[in-house]
């Protein structure tokens, strides 16, 4: 079956908002999720979410899969977002800097990855954002893995991840709180978990991370 969504996500110190629309094949899906430093995460439910992004041309990938199938990404970094969610009563705004993650194509009936994005400031003062990944258009070259600095973007090679998504390759992380789903509908299962948290250490492309936050990922999907 054929897969697109979008995923936006908008980090800053004080909250992390993540929004995705998916549809794989004639199935439609959309979540949310809200997370703050001291662990509480929001979730699902009726919700109003409100984004300004000023978004630009990112980084296209096309990819061929292990199973002879074309897929394809488009990554933004850092670019700058504004949010405000309404939900259970409450308000929440954000301004920060976001990652967007546009991607569709066939892919193999079982995929798995590993992912970690985010934003940050280096020692220097430099605005940092990166995209990282195993397991899908993750080729030695040609790859979507990318560091932006200043808002360019470089590629980076192979990295990493730790098996209890604790680091990939220099980078270490910290979780404020953790997004799973279990889903088994026969013809379609996923098993999810996104965790959003706070890096520190260093990029691939040697960028010394002095705050970052943003999350790390893993999906094992039979689609």
């Amino acid at each position: 079956m054929r897969k697109r969504w979008r995923w936006v996500g908008v980090f800053t110190p004080d909250a992390m908002l993540c929004a995705g629309d998916a549809r794989i094949g004639p199935f439609p899906k959309r979540w949310w999720a809200l997370a703050l430093p001291d662990g509480t995460l929001h979730r699902g439910g009726r919700a109003v979410i409100r984004l300004e992004l000023e978004e630009n041309a990112g980084v296209e990938v096309t990819s061929t899969t292990p199973d002879g199938n074309r897929i394809w990404t488009r990554k933004q970094g850092g670019i700058p977002a504004r949010a405000r969610l309404e939900a259970g009563g409450r308000e929440y705004e954000l301004d920060g800097r976001a990652i967007v993650d546009d991607s569709e194509g066939e892919h193999d009936r079982r995929t798995s990855w590993r992912w970690c994005a985010g934003v940050g400031t280096a020692d220097d003062g430099a605005p940092l954002a990166w995209n990282l990944v195993d397991g899908i258009h993750d080729a030695p070259a040609a790859s979507e893995r990318r560091v932006w600095r200043d808002g360019e973007p470089a590629e980076v090679g192979p990295v990493e991840f730790a098996p209890d998504l604790s680091g990939v390759s220099g980078l270490a992380f910290c979780a404020w709180s953790e997004l799973t789903e279990n889903l088994n509908l026969l013809v379609l299962r996923s098993r999810y978990r996104q965790l959003f948290g706070s890096f520190s250490g260093e990029l691939p492309d040697g960028s010394r991370v002095r705050d970052g936050y943003g999350v790390m990922e893993e999906h094992d999907a039979l689609w």
